[in-house]
């Protein structure tokens, strides 16, 4: 192809995790390991285990808890483990997180003051009378002590409720809601780019549980509500050391949410054993190593969050945190200072870097590999990136937060093509479908289960019915689940990620339904319903949100400037203000199917024949 713009180093390719695998197994090429990792699945994550060293109290009977009719009950029958303890494999002296506040010095902790501070919080939670099987939230910016703090909770047998510190009270509230949260962490603000952003403020107005309240900057002034308490007084007089709770493979340690297609989010329970899918696409597909540092700017309540921790710590390697925003030059050169070397990013940001060449001229040459997900990339914007780092590749990842990683990546070992997937991910096999069910190079993905990382129920929602009602069957009348994400097929066998399905959409790297922006857009005055839509901008890159709106037959003439500032103020207070309207469309009405349904794929259509 002509658009190659990086292969691999044949002096570099058998230090790879891959290439000394394929060697062990005797295979010559990665297409036949990939075959051998999907066609003896128990043996591909028994290896994975070895390899990463995961430390069980009782070792599991075998991988897969299979039904008759193939049906994933669970992973890793008859084992007792805490994750977290194999968080902790690497020498406790080595550097675990290396972190900096917007304007502050580099800093670190090593895996022993990180293990020391988790250990406290556990402590803490278990004087809270908190106990195995509690839900705590966490509302917090990813620093050190908010990874502290979430393997302070997984340690103790809890499960971590993940929540976006950009949400507003009301979604904070319906996820406290959904989960049943017993408790909170929080922040009194965060501070980014020079603002004061309130949080603090947001979790008193979503009346959260006791909330356990940390301090962005010097002392905790704010006043607490009768019964929370400052991260001071929450951690004084615990011990540093804690045996972690010993758990069943599917007991609970994380509570993600991801958009369905109305009312609330789906609550995707992660379990002991989903850590294990991010350690491996980490170990295989970023090909980390213990001398590797980390960076992906995230949050723990986007699934990255939790997948920084477990790729990089059950991979003994160390993560890299810049606590601020990652759109200026002082983030590029905590990269450069960091040492990093896998960096992970959204493609929006690479759009923005592009556009203020802030990153330009900066020493990247630590970095072996880019990574990107969240939002189908440019491949434009890619090529200029992987020149920031003197050439460096972009490990595609496509994914979501009910596989615990990834379907579609790429690997050290292939050509890397910006904006092109090379591999499906180990262990991991899938079928594209047309329109009538029957496989093509271009169409619908289903995965072939089983996997770890694949979930096997949801909280709020029939999973069955979410994953598998009504899937067509494979070629070999194998069981296919629905995932919901257009796939091509190119003739080289590659992959080009094409986007949702269905109306789900993915904005600024989070997935949002078309429903729920629907939800507060129709309550805009002079709005009597709209349809949201995501659609490409010009040469590929992040979603852009285009609304269409009807208007109440009684309302005022409106400028249609200024309806387009409502509705984004009404997003940003009741939604997320990262959500960014890209236009909006008065119309007279919105086409809908006989059942009254809005057909929202009419309008994408329309609108991109127009634009």
């Amino acid at each position: 192809m002509s658009d190659i713009h990086w292969n691999p180093d044949p002096s570099q390719l058998s230090a790879t995790h891959i290439a000394q695998e394929m060697q062990r197994l005797g295979v010559s090429t990665y297409k036949d390991y990939w075959k051998w990792s999907v066609d003896d699945r128990e043996g591909f994550w028994k290896r994975y285990l070895e390899l990463a060293g995961i430390q069980f109290r009782t070792a599991p009977e075998r991988i897969f808890n299979l039904s008759a009719d193939g049906q994933t009950r669970g992973y890793l029958p008859g084992a007792r483990l805490n994750i977290v303890e194999s968080c902790f494999s690497a020498p406790l002296h080595q550097v675990a997180v290396y972190f900096q506040k917007e304007g502050g010095p580099l800093q670190t902790w090593s895996y022993q003051e990180l293990r020391d501070l988790a250990s406290q919080v556990s402590n803490g939670l278990a004087a809270l009378g908190l106990k195995a099987g509690d839900p705590v939230a966490v509302d917090l910016p990813m620093t050190a002590e908010s990874i502290a703090i979430y393997l302070g909770i997984v340690q103790a047998g809890c499960s971590v409720v993940s929540i976006a510190d950009s949400f507003a009270p009301d979604e904070i509230k319906t996820r406290l809601r959904i989960s049943g949260a017993k408790a909170i962490f929080t922040q009194d603000c965060i501070l980014r780019s020079g603002k004061i952003l309130p949080l603090y403020e947001k979790v008193q107005k979503a009346e959260a549980p006791q909330a356990i309240v940390l301090c962005a900057k010097g002392d905790l002034t704010l006043p607490l509500r009768s019964g929370d308490l400052a991260w001071e007084s929450f951690l004084k007089n615990t011990e540093k050391q804690f045996a972690p709770i010993a758990c069943d493979p599917e007991a609970t340690t994380t509570i993600l949410f991801s958009s369905g297609t109305t009312g609330d989010p789906k609550a995707i329970p992660w379990s002991q054993s989903t850590p294990l899918k991010c350690g491996m696409d980490g170990y295989f597909h970023h090909d980390i190593h213990p001398e590797d540092r980390v960076a992906w700017p995230t949050n723990l309540g986007w699934m990255m969050g939790p997948w920084l921790i477990y790729a990089a710590l059950l991979n003994r390697a160390s993560i890299a945190l810049y606590e601020g925003a990652p759109s200026g030059r002082d983030f590029g050169e905590f990269i450069q200072n960091a040492k990093v070397t896998v960096f992970g990013l959204v493609p929006s940001l690479v759009k923005a870097w592009r556009a203020s060449k802030c990153m330009e001229g900066l020493d990247w040459s630590n970095l072996k590999c880019f990574s990107s997900t969240g939002e189908c990339s440019n491949a434009s914007d890619y090529s200029y990136l992987m020149s920031l780092a003197g050439n460096r590749p972009v490990v595609e990842y496509c994914g979501g937060t009910e596989i615990g990683g990834g379907y579609l990546t790429q690997t050290l070992l292939q050509e890397a093509h910006p904006a092109i997937f090379s591999t499906l991910s180990l262990g991991l096999d899938a079928v594209i479908l047309d329109e009538v069910g029957q496989p093509s190079d271009e169409g619908e993905l289903y995965l072939i289960p089983p996997s770890i990382g694949l979930s096997t129920k949801l909280l709020n929602r029939d999973h069955n019915e979410v994953y598998f009602a009504d899937t067509p069957r494979g070629v070999h009348g194998e069981q296919l689940r629905r995932h919901g994400d257009q796939v091509q097929r190119l003739p080289n066998g590659n992959f080009r990620a094409q986007g949702r399905a269905d109306d789900t959409m993915n904005l600024g790297g989070i997935k949002v339904s078309s429903a729920e922006l629907e939800r507060v857009l129709n309550g805009v005055a002079p709005i009597l319903e709209t349809a949201a839509i995501a659609v490409p901008p010009p040469g590929g890159g992040p979603s852009l949100l285009v609304v269409y709106a009807v208007l109440k037959q009684d309302a005022p003439p409106t400028d249609q400037t200024a309806l387009m500032q409502s509705m984004q103020v009404a997003i940003r207070n009741q939604l997320n203000p990262l959500f960014k309207i890209h236009e909006v469309l008065v119309v007279a009405q919105l086409p809908r199917t006989a059942s009254n349904k809005v057909m929202r794929r009419v309008l994408r259509t329309e609108y991109l024949k127009g634009n």
